[in-house]
């Protein structure tokens, strides 16, 4: 009787594990076949370890989150072959033999990788600032395995863009997308060379957009992905579903140094801008509105004694600028430009790195008591800047410059007012090229990085002669 009892409950135990077996492939079989991103499937697993939120196993979810809307694989057979692999090389140098000649240390090689876009038949590339920071040799290498040298065209340390140039022709591009028309809840793939594995595409969805990263020291504006992004993957590709380039993936946000949910992206309209400025220009044209003020929140509003609570709040209006001549001032509102919400100061300064000197802002303005206006404000170049603290004016240098002084970037000291600058040496016609080991291109960038700076400063920079000077400020 007992053997008969045991007998059973092993059928039973066979049968039903045989069910379980037959009812998860099955679910499998379902799930490849019907085009579904396999991090979906995620949704029917169940972390009981930590006490994640449990779906019943009969749960197969609504056609709509079960299917993407567009097939990825035309998309990714007509867009991989122009993202590629990007090796840096640097030669570095002990620090004690750098600053002070000593001899104890020798020169050695350390290698990075990233991923950059071509964007252009003729062998223009994307990448990231960080992927081909400080390096001594570049190798870019296609999908189809070749390989060339690169060459730097010009670098936007404070927007993190580099644009790379290759020997080659007739490339596989990227055409550029809207990065301002994504839609949350919108389909993206990344494309990336993460980890070394080689060419990686993931799938996600926009969770936001001019997303600003607390303590980066700046503000940003990136578009936020849940599409898997990891160590590699910076200076890949960000595309919809037109195959089209919306963003440069830059970064992730981790506690691991491994991706967890949360991935960043420079918006391709920022990408665009800056890269087109590089190429056509040397360096980047930066607009000046002529103006100062606040990211509006609750807070400030009841500070402020108003009822709006989003917008950018204006503090100050430079009285020579094209903004204060057609009737901004402090106190009034900005809610959108060209009808572009405004409501924080990512989403600000976000479109405005995608607009030129010269072009028109058209903004839609709170003014004192709430009536609405339309304002257009044209943007100044922004071409000098004026350092305080250091008495120094300093001016961008054109492509021309820069290939008449045999150099890839630097901003030239156009006017010395500090007594002491003047008796170490330093005087107009100085070309600064590098503060602190990072390469300079512009003349805001100069002044952020010297007006802001209260510690050990070190300044490379080309004398009236051409020969390469460094001075160390303390």
């Amino acid at each position: 009787m007992k053997i008969k009892h045991i007998l059973g409950y092993m059928l039973t135990g066979i049968l039903a594990a045989l069910g379980g077996v037959y009812a998860y492939v099955h679910w499998m079989q379902k799930t490849e076949t019907s085009g579904t991103p396999e991090r979906t499937s995620s949704a029917v697993v169940t972390d009981t370890t930590n006490g994640a939120h449990t779906v019943p196993a009969s749960y197969t979810g609504t056609k709509a989150l079960m299917q993407a809307p567009f097939d990825f694989r035309d998309i990714i057979k007509k867009t991989k072959d122009a993202v590629v692999h990007v090796r840096n090389t640097q030669i570095v140098v002990p620090v004690y033999e750098y600053y002070y000649g000593y001899r104890e240390g020798q020169p050695y090689k350390q290698e990075g990788t990233g991923s950059g876009v071509i964007i252009s038949p003729d062998g223009y590339i994307i990448t990231n600032y960080h992927v081909i920071k400080n390096a001594s040799e570049l190798e870019v290498t296609l999908n189809n395995k070749k390989s060339y040298p690169a060459e730097i065209i010009g670098m936007d340390p404070q927007n993190d863009i580099a644009v790379l140039k290759i020997p080659a022709q007739n490339l596989p591009y990227m055409r550029f997308g809207d990065s301002d028309r994504l839609e949350l809840g919108e389909w993206v793939l990344a494309i990336g060379n993460p980890f070394n594995l080689g060419t990686t595409v993931t799938a996600g969805i926009v969770s936001a957009k001019a997303r600003d990263i607390k303590g980066n020291k700046k503000i940003d504006s990136f578009i936020q992905t849940d599409a898997v992004i990891n160590p590699g993957n910076s200076g890949g590709a960000l595309i919809n579903e037109r195959g089209e380039l919306v963003g440069i993936n830059t970064m992730i946000f981790s506690m691991t140094g491994s991706y967890i949910g949360y991935s960043f992206a420079i918006p391709s309209n920022i990408v665009r801008k800056i890269a087109d400025d590089i190429i056509e220009y040397g360096s980047i044209q930066k607009g000046k509105l002529g103006l100062s003020g606040y990211e509006l929140n609750d807070e400030l509003a009841k500070k402020l004694g108003i009822d709006q609570t989003e917008g950018i709040y204006i503090s100050e209006v430079d009285p020579g600028s094209d903004a204060y001549q057609k009737g901004l001032r402090p106190g009034d509102i900005i809610l959108s430009i060209n009808g572009q919400k405004t409501a924080t100061m990512s989403e600000f300064l976000g479109y405005l790195k995608s607009m030129r000197p010269g072009e028109t802002l058209h903004m839609r303005v709170m003014k004192p008591g709430g009536r609405l206006v339309n304002i257009p404000v044209v943007l100044q170049k922004y071409d000098t800047a004026y350092i305080g603290n250091w008495g120094i004016l300093v001016k961008n240098l054109n492509r021309r410059d820069l290939k008449r002084f045999g150099i890839k970037n630097g901003v030239l000291i156009a006017e010395v007012r500090n007594n002491d600058l003047l008796a170490n040496g330093i005087e107009p016609g100085f070309i600064i090229t590098k503060i602190n080991n990072v390469p300079v291109y512009s003349a805001d960038e100069v002044q952020r990085l010297m007006k802001g700076n209260h510690g050990r400063l070190v300044v490379e920079m080309l004398d009236t002669s051409g020969q390469l000077v460094r001075y160390i400020f303390r």
